[in-house]
Formats: C-alpha cells, structure tokens, sequence
C-alpha cells in the first residue's frame, strides 16, 4: 500500500521502505513542488530589450521555465530553471546572456 504524504511528495530522508513502490508517481504535475534551480551551473540572463517577444524559448524550455503573461515573456523561473541553455541556443535575437551561475 502506498503511503499519503501531503502533496503526495516523499519527504528528504524518507526511509525506502516508506516511499510508493517501485516511485510510483501519485499525482501529475507534482514536479513544480521540487525546485530544482539549486542544480544549475549556468544561468540563462534574458535582455528584454533585445528580446523580440517572438516566444520561440518557450516550448523548447523541458522545464517550463519561460514565463510568460498576457502573451508575452516577463522573465525566467529561477526555481525550476536547470539551466541547459536551449532557450539561449533558440533565440534568433540573441536575447540571452549565458553566465556561470557565480556570477
């Protein structure tokens, strides 16, 4: 029997004997839960005003990172963000800077 934790998330050291078999995931759309910005080596800087609101970053992003409202881009989800840099590689307008994440 799986065991109910709230939001259905296995807390940090949670002894296996106590997670869903075989990581079972129990509910969709609990990855925006885990912010996974802190595996990052690289940061996606993005220059509004080089940015052309052309949103091609945004389906290319696997993390869903682009945020966008009222149709246009506002900004980078620094939470979720895992900085791979397809956003960057994506923009014809070169509307990213592609820093180390120390900086």
């Amino acid at each position: 029997m799986s065991k109910k934790f709230e939001h259905d998330i296995v807390p940090a050291y949670t002894p296996w004997q106590d997670t869903t078999p075989g990581g079972i995931v129990t509910e969709s759309g609990n990855a925006n839960y885990f912010k996974t910005g802190d595996w990052r080596a690289m940061r996606p800087i993005w220059n509004a005003d080089k940015c052309k609101q052309c949103l091609l970053c945004y389906p290319v992003c696997p993390d869903a990172s682009i945020i966008i409202k009222d149709k246009k881009m506002t900004g980078i989800d620094y939470d979720h963000c895992k900085g791979c840099g397809v956003c960057v590689k994506t923009c014809p307008f070169g509307a990213f800077d592609f820093v180390p994440e120390c900086e």
